[in-house]
Parts: structure tokens; C-alpha cells; sequence
């Protein structure tokens, strides 16, 4: 009862069910099940004796994990079961950050969620017995009372739901700044340790240029996903060549825009079953290769030069073995994914004269690359 009471910050007869889950977890299931019993009289002794279907479920909870068929889902519903655990998932997907992942705003919004539970626990208005049964009607009542919650402003104006998001958000774009500034100074390192520097082949940047503005008036692919890539949905194509072909490669590493919706676009992803087109696939592609795997690419295209094979495969291949970064032993799954991703970036840069038709990196490639990649990570002030 003493560490039940120290984890909760409370006295024995103000402890939630919730408190008593999860103090029973943070021990190994064994010892919670040999603790159970005289948990359960101490806490009658202390006027606040709960359910016997908390109990019962206690039990039976505890001895699934002992068993090891228990699921951490399992475990999960069963905490929520208590009536004050906030649910990780709503059904319209709002998803609690992992605890020890919480920022403050998060941290404080989950425990005015718990005390708000607390509080309808208290009133009648949740019945933790219903939940723990497993009654669909009060499961949903449950999940609607939170999403209720999270969705209504607090006296200060914020929004449960959205103050949340914003912190993830802020914290998720604070982590790819710092891993892009990163990545920028080791391709900046790369390139001046390099015994001889790539030069502008200025003969094949006017005809790649030429091609590519005649190509980025043409309507579908590649000619939309290359103009989102560098933004020139919403701002008209730079005039000099070497600035037009810098920003499109620098796109395609980091592009600045989605393509524009188009009319039928709610009902297309409404359609669960449609498989993605080219342009969506193109793009979710570029979206997902970590800067780790741009730097590792480009450096050692970079340091091969001109000539070097740059398919798919052998990008896969050169990443894997690169010692710019720090990278685990890949297996074949690893590589395929590898390869996919460079699918469509290899299918781009043939388009923009980074390879040639037989997927080899031309004089251009090896000039333009670090140039555009730099570009890319670069802050806008810069």
C-alpha cells in the first residue's frame, strides 16, 4: 500500500482504480499477484474498496501477462477500463503521445483529461464496472465524453486537442531542423575535402534547362510533381537557367509543395482501395527519404564522379555502405526499401539531365547535386 500511495501522490482512501492499475504494473505481473489479496483487504481497511469486477479483472489482467498472452493492447483497454485513463486513440484518431515522449503542454492537457474523468467517475456520469465488462454502450460513451473534451476550449481559449497537436508539431519540426542543419555541415565538409571540385558544364546546363522549361508546361507527370517539387505552383519559373535547374533538383531532395487538389480529390481518398497514381507515389517517395540517405548518396556520387552508375540499386547499395553516416547492418528488406524510394528519384533526375538514359551520372549531375542538396537544407535567410 505504501508504494501504491507513493506512485499515486495520494492516500489510500482517495486512490482511483486507475492508480491501483498502474502501480500493479510497474512490477513484474509475479509479485502483483502475490500482492493482490492483501492489497485488496488494506484497502477496505482504508474505507475505499472498489469493485469486485476490478479485482476480478485485476487478476485476470495480471495473470495473462504472467502467462504471456496478454497483448499490450490487452493491458491497454484494461487501464482504460479503470474509467480515469485517457484513451490513446479516439475515433477520430487523436493519438496521446507515448509518456515519456510528453512535452509539458501534453503532460499538463493529460492529467486535466484525468482529473476531468475523475470528476464524471464521481458523478456517475462514467460507470468504470460497465467498462471493464466490456458494455459497448458505456465504451462509447466513454470515448465520446473525451472527444468532447478535447475538442471544447478551456477558460484560457486553448483547445485540448489542438494545443497537443501543436506541441508534437513544433517538436517534430524543431528534430528535422537540427537533423538538416546537420546534415548540411557534413555535405559542406565532404565537399571541401573533395582533392578536386565538380565544374559548371555550361554547354549541357543550357540544353537541360531548355528541356525542362519545355517540359514544365506539359500537363500530368513528371511535369506537375517536378513544378511542386519546386514550388513554382504558386510563383512563376526563374529565367536563369542555372537558378531554374538548381531549385527543380533542389526540389526533388526536399520538395516545397503537394500537387494542386483537383475537384475529385476528397472522393479519391475516400476510396480506400485505389492504389496511389504516379504522382502520388513519386512524391510520398521523395517525402520519405531521411536526409541521412540524401547525404550518403550524393557524397559518394560526388566522390566517384562522373560515369558512375546511379540506378536505383546501386544508390540502395552505395547508401548502405557509406561511412558518412551511422547506419546498421542493412538486410534485403532494408535495400529494397532503399531502392524503391530511389525509383523515383532516379526516373526525376533523368528528366533533368542528372543521369543519362542508361542511369549514369553525367557532368551535370556531378556538378549540380551537392549544389542543389546544399540549396535544399539551407535556411531561407541564407
Amino acid at each position: 500500500m505504501d508504494f501504491v500511495c507513493a506512485q499515486a501522490g495520494r492516500p489510500a482512501s482517495a486512490l482511483t482504480r486507475r492508480d491501483l492499475a498502474r502501480a500493479l504494473l510497474a512490477v513484474p505481473s509475479g509479485v502483483a499477484l502475490v500482492a493482490l489479496p492483501d492489497l485488496r483487504r488494506a484497502m477496505m481497511s482504508a474505507g475505499n474498496p472498489l469493485s469486485l469486477a476490478f479485482w476480478e479483472s485485476a487478476k485476470a489482467t495480471l495473470s495473462s501477462i504472467e502467462a504471456g498472452v496478454a497483448t499490450v493492447g490487452d493491458v491497454q483497454r484494461w487501464v482504460e477500463s479503470t474509467g480515469t485513463e485517457p484513451i490513446l486513440m479516439t475515433p477520430s484518431y487523436f493519438v496521446w503521445p507515448e509518456e515519456d515522449e510528453r512535452g509539458p503542454v501534453a503532460v499538463e492537457m493529460f492529467a486535466r483529461l484525468v482529473a476531468h474523468l475523475e470528476e464524471r467517475v464521481a458523478d456517475g456520469e462514467i460507470d468504470p464496472d460497465a467498462l471493464v465488462t466490456g458494455d459497448r454502450a458505456a465504451r462509447a460513451a466513454f470515448e465520446e465524453l473525451q472527444e468532447r473534451w478535447l475538442s471544447t476550449p478551456l477558460p484560457d481559449g486553448r483547445v485540448p486537442g489542438f494545443a497537443v497537436s501543436d506541441e508534437q508539431d513544433e517538436e517534430l519540426f524543431a528534430a528535422w531542423d537540427e537533423e538538416e542543419a546537420f546534415a548540411l555541415e557534413e555535405l559542406r565538409r565532404i565537399m571541401a575535402e573533395l582533392p578536386r571540385r565538380p565544374e559548371l558544364p555550361a554547354a549541357e546546363l543550357a540544353v537541360a534547362a531548355a528541356r525542362l522549361r519545355a517540359l514544365l508546361v506539359l500537363p500530368g507527370y513528371p511535369a506537375n510533381v517536378l513544378r511542386a517539387c519546386a514550388g513554382f505552383v504558386d510563383r512563376p519559373v526563374p529565367d536563369d537557367d542555372e537558378e531554374l535547374w538548381l531549385e527543380v533538383v533542389a526540389g526533388v531532395a526536399g520538395p516545397i509543395s503537394d500537387l494542386p487538389e483537383t475537384e475529385d480529390v476528397l472522393e479519391e481518398f475516400a476510396d480506400l482501395d485505389r492504389e496511389l497514381n504516379v504522382e502520388d507515389t513519386a512524391l510520398a517517395n521523395l517525402c520519405a527519404i531521411q536526409h541521412a540517405d540524401w547525404l550518403a548518396g550524393v557524397a559518394a556520387l560526388v566522390r566517384l564522379g562522373p560515369g558512375v552508375l546511379a540506378s536505383p540499386e546501386r544508390m540502395a547499395r552505395l547508401i548502405a555502405e557509406s561511412e558518412d553516416i551511422d547506419i546498421d547492418v542493412q538486410d534485403a528488406d532494408d535495400l529494397d526499401t532503399t531502392e524503391t524510394l530511389f525509383t523515383s528519384v532516379v526516373s526525376l533526375w533523368g528528366h533533368l539531365g542528372v543521369v543519362d538514359e542508361d542511369e549514369v551520372l553525367t557532368p551535370l549531375g556531378w556538378w549540380g547535386l551537392p549544389m542543389a542538396l546544399e540549396r535544399a537544407w539551407s535556411p531561407a535567410s541564407e
